[in-house]
């Protein structure tokens, strides 16, 4: 079949072919569109499920609430690694460090009844408790303890508890 619009332009075709390929053409452009409307309209739900939030409050109020929630962690976080520091520096000054040594002061006493314990700080420094028990009775008395050394001469049990305190052992029965 001719047509008078192709013999025209100078082209010599039949009208039923090009109305085919144009059919054909429009299928796959309309199952495209449906398949891109579906895609849609699944996104939309998705969105509109999105962008409800919590108790329908718009996502841009749930965003700025973590913005919020963040600030406050990072200032809680900051305080506490402050706290923390103080603390140990707190920790630097209490007695950790800790060396006891029993014994017997007196022969004729059983049991080991006497002790000495020294207490010390981070920084080696601290006190002495010396008790002595006799059958007179018990007498404690200290010694003070700087950076490890006593200005006072220390017995025996008391050198021993201080090294003990010093090296970190606890107690020591002799």
């Amino acid at each position: 079949m001719n047509s008078k619009l192709f013999n025209a332009l100078g082209m010599d075709a039949d009208p039923g072919v090009l109305f085919t390929v144009l059919f054909v053409l429009f299928l796959i452009l309309f199952i495209m569109l449906v398949s891109l409307m579906l895609k849609y309209s699944r996104l939309k739900a998705s969105y509109d499920v999105f962008m409800r939030g919590r108790q329908a409050a718009s996502m841009e109020e749930e965003i700025m609430a973590l913005f919020d929630d963040i600030d406050r962690l990072k200032t809680v976080a900051e305080r506490n690694s402050n706290n923390i520091s103080l603390i140990v520096n707190d920790l630097k000054e209490t007695y950790q460090r800790v060396g006891i040594v029993k014994y017997d002061a007196f022969k004729e006493m059983g049991g080991k009844l006497s002790f000495s314990i020294a207490l010390l700080n981070d920084n080696k420094t601290g006190f002495i408790l010396n008790s002595v028990h006799s059958s007179d009775g018990c007498y404690v008395y200290t010694k003070e303890i700087i950076d490890g050394e006593s200005p006072i001469s220390l017995g025996d049990e008391e050198k021993k508890a201080l090294m003990l305190a010093l090296q970190g052992d606890s107690t020591k029965f002799d």
